[in-house]
């Protein structure tokens, strides 16, 4: 006999998930463009989806990036999803060796021991019950973590645990009762067939010395059958939903799809894919030092997969990109709060777009100051004075400091008056004749770099500068000052720089390590992206950042980003200096002819701080 009544909850929950899941995966797919859906057929069916395999294994089943974040949570995430996959994969390996059926129902597998309590003798039957027994039990002991880590979460290395909604409540409630249901039902089920290996068969065997075994079965596989039905049910609208999605997710990365400044198919299943394991609390500073515990992209992405989000949610964030880096799924949580910001706020500003500039001269070397280094003037006064230095034809594209590269527009999410105005920056760059564009501000940097598509070589000043040391169009002394090196979020952890600023810092100075280096840097606090924090909570940002730096064992701090310079300036009694200042006081004079520098330079600018 192959059916039971009580077999109905699962097999409802498990129709009811399938049908559910493939529809929205479908429409997902069905709503890419004709490139995409080409371009994912492609890498499915070729020997590139061998990677995507080999990332599923490693990051759906086996959770390496959560094993680097914390081993115990590693093992914990590990041993329920790698565990329930092998006993299913086991389970229906080992109704292939006996059934004469080549087609089984699905519940088949998952209520074997119901069905058959003394199955057919085949040759590897002991084998099958060991293994089956071991993963249950690996299984059982990430139930026991899970619960733990609710009450204990410092032992796995968190010091906040995501708030679950309803949806969430139901599926973990759910996902606790499953497992333990199974063992007391596979080991009544030994207890009077002997059909259990070492966990379940000594289970039954102590069970059946004491109670009526034989009264408790059917109403454990019945327990059974209700708790992973209702998992079911609720997995599409929990966080479990993760679980189906984070491999389609995958296999669109790595296809090379991805949403460009809007919610498309890659960004719904981004949502889609969020486990919300609270990891990116941890990373994010808004509540490791202000408290601030309901804005993380844990909440973020689950309000807006329900529909709930508000716009203190989305524009109360630092944008500096930890918790892309500490997310174990690899979600662009900064690229889809933009997203949102666009969504929101997409209206032009008129009145900030009527400025005027000077058109730059022809030359090779375009500098924009930005923004923040116009407000910083003793990094642009540096960058001048080494330019100039250095012999090479350059010319400022913002001399009088009118001009604005568009990225703060973006991080407010005013879309089309960024488009204007990078148009007319692009149409500026392209008179001047440059050959590269420089810019001190790491902000300015990446926006050149990633969204004007220019035809020339963009560059941030670290970068320049390093070339300019190199090539020997200048030299510098190096000091014995220790300095510490505070890596920029938009400059290390948002575009990828981390090598040059190092170098350059060592032609210079002694450079310490701090252990908040590359990805790991702290954000100064003075982001434009946030609009909701007070100076106080800025300051205290800045405070707890450069404190963990230990900044108290150096001489100085060096930056290369005139923002967090003054921040930093703000709250330490420590010089505060960008690269191009330390490079710029440590010029060393040329003892043959000076080279005839760019014409329109009436002066050369000293180091000033």
């Amino acid at each position: 006999m192959k059916f039971d009544i009580f077999v109905l909850p699962f097999l409802l929950g498990f129709t009811f998930a399938g049908v559910f899941l493939s529809l929205r995966i479908a429409l997902w797919i069905y709503k890419l463009d004709k490139n995409e859906k080409s371009n994912l057929r492609k890498h499915i069916f070729s020997h590139s989806v061998v990677g995507s395999l080999k990332e599923i294994f490693k990051e759906v089943l086996i959770h390496c990036r959560i094993y680097k974040t914390n081993p115990l949570l590693g093992y914990m995430h590990m041993s329920l999803a790698f565990g329930w996959f092998m006993l299913i994969l086991l389970g229906n390996l080992q109704v292939k060796f006996f059934s004469p059926d080549p087609i089984n129902p699905p519940f088949y597998p998952i209520f074997l021991k119901f069905f058959e309590p003394v199955p057919p003798a085949f040759k590897f039957d002991k084998i099958f019950n060991f293994l089956m027994d071991f993963f249950l039990l690996i299984v059982l002991s990430g139930v026991f973590l899970a619960w733990l880590k609710r009450f204990r979460k410092k032992a796995f290395g968190l010091k906040q645990v995501t708030i679950h909604n309803r949806g969430d409540k139901l599926a973990l409630a759910a996902l606790w009762l499953i497992f333990p249901a199974r063992l007391l039902a596979e080991s009544f089920s030994s207890g009077i067939y002997n059909n259990g290996s070492f966990l379940t068969g000594s289970l039954g065997h102590l069970f059946a010395s004491f109670l009526p075994v034989n009264a408790f079965l059917y109403p454990a596989w019945w327990i059974y059958s209700l708790a992973l039905g209702t998992f079911l049910f609720a997995l599409p609208f929990s966080r479990y939903m993760h679980i189906p999605v984070e491999p389609f997710l995958i296999l669109l990365r790595n296809a090379g799809i991805k949403d460009n400044k809007q919610i498309g198919t890659f960004s719904k299943a981004e949502i889609n894919a969020c486990s919300r394991c609270g990891i990116c609390i941890d990373s994010c500073q808004l509540s490791s030092v202000l408290g601030i515990n309901n804005i993380q992209p844990t909440y973020f992405i689950r309000d807006i997969r329900y529909k709930t989000l508000q716009n203190d949610t989305t524009e109360n964030c630092l944008m500096c990109g930890r918790c892309n880096i500490s997310c174990p799924v690899g979600i662009d949580n900064t690229g889809m709060r933009l997203s949102r910001r666009i969504i929101q706020n997409n209206y032009l500003w008129n009145d900030y777009l009527n400025f005027s500039t000077n058109v730059p001269g022809k030359t090779d070397v375009l500098y924009f100051a930005g923004c923040m280094t116009q407000l910083t003037p003793s990094v642009k006064k540096s960058m001048a004075n080494i330019l100039d230095f250095s012999g090479i034809s350059w010319d400022f594209l913002d001399k009088e400091g009118t001009i604005c590269c568009g990225r703060p527009l973006m991080l407010a999410g005013q879309l089309e008056s960024a488009r204007i105005l990078i148009d007319k920056n692009i149409s500026l760059i392209k008179s001047s004749g440059a050959k590269t564009l420089v810019t001190s501000c790491p902000v300015c940097f990446k926006i050149f770099r990633d969204d004007y598509n220019l035809k020339i070589e963009v560059l941030h000043h670290s970068q320049f500068l390093l070339r300019l040391l190199e090539e020997g169009k200048i030299k510098i002394q190096k000091s014995s000052d220790n300095v510490i090196y505070h890596d920029p979020c938009e400059l290390g952890r948002n575009s990828g720089v981390f090598l040059e600023p190092r170098k350059v810092i060592n032609y210079a100075a002694e450079l310490m390590q701090t252990g908040y280096e590359k990805e790991k840097s702290l954000c100064c606090g003075g982001s434009l992206g946030n609009f909701h924090l007070s100076e106080s909570n800025k300051k205290n940002l800045a405070i707890d950042a450069i404190g963990k730096m230990g900044i108290h064992d150096a001489d100085m701090l060096i930056t290369a980003c005139p923002l967090c310079k003054k921040s930093f300036d703000k709250v330490t009694e420590k010089p505060v200096l960008d690269i191009a200042q330390l490079v710029s006081k440590n010029l060393i004079k040329r003892t043959v002819q000076e080279p005839k520098i760019f014409a329109r330079r009436q002066e050369t600018v000293a180091y000033a701080k």
